[in-house]
């Protein structure tokens, strides 16, 4: 497989990947509910189309968007500049996340069941508003995020103290709090970190970690995925707090 081009082996690899998950749902199709599901072309159509597009997406990934969060921060790491550093990784954290798929389907869900429980008012608008809220105030915690973990990197501070730290505070506010918001702040921290945002994320740490004497990429370059995860939830938990 190591000969085939890049393109054709990545196409490969997704749809060896993605058998086990075909081959589960025709298995409980044909030997539980013993029938074809409906429009089978239509489905066998979809599933050619997932794996086309999972190729397309890994492949462009690394072609364009890991070399360039490398690139960026060894750029800004050898001018030396920590506040241009800072800033450029509040936009990355900030603008990825605002287009990031996974947060704006949770936010809106989240608008919706809080209108059907009759806590937003302004139908669709009042919706709109509140999932819009919603997902600014999860941006900007991914934001502050990644700021926090290229402070951490620069300064050579352990990962585990802030984690720990964070996730302990999470769970005490969790506790403590008596808000609806808290399954959607536990799945908006997951949401807020997916498909776009994770690989500029991650490429950025480990490029910083790269060119900074004394760290390790592997040790200091990760981290900052889940840090901006556990921003997330801090950042709604607290809201919904001050707003109740």
């Amino acid at each position: 497989m190591e000969r085939l081009p890049a393109f054709l082996r990545v196409l490969l690899e997704n749809a060896r990947d993605l058998a086990p998950l075909l081959a589960v749902v025709a298995f409980f199709q044909g030997a539980v509910l013993r029938e074809a599901p409906p429009e089978l072309a239509q489905k066998l159509g979809g599933a050619v189309l997932v794996v086309l597009g999972l190729t397309f997406f890994v492949r462009g990934l690394s072609m364009s968007l890991f070399p360039l969060g490398e690139g960026l921060a060894d750029t800004f790491a050898r001018r030396g500049n920590l506040l241009l550093l800072l800033a450029f990784a509040f936009a990355i954290g900030f603008g990825s996340t605002v287009a990031e798929p996974a947060l704006h389907a949770v936010t809106l869900q989240a608008g919706e069941a809080a209108a059907a429980a009759g806590l937003v008012a302004g139908g669709e608008e009042g919706v709109a508003r509140y999932a819009l809220v919603l997902r600014y105030a999860a941006s900007v915690a991914v934001g502050l995020a990644v700021v926090l973990g290229c402070l951490r990197i620069v300064l050579g501070w352990p990962a585990v103290w802030l984690l720990l730290g964070g996730y302990a505070l999470v769970t005490a506010l969790a506790l403590a709090a008596e808000t609806p918001l808290l399954g959607v702040a536990f799945d908006a921290g997951a949401a807020a970190t997916s498909a776009i945002n994770i690989p500029l994320i991650a490429a950025l740490g480990i490029g910083l970690a790269s060119v900074i004497r004394g760290r390790r990429p592997l040790v200091d370059g990760f981290g900052l995925v889940a840090l901006a995860s556990l921003m997330t939830m801090l950042a709604v938990l607290l809201g919904a707090l001050l707003a109740g």
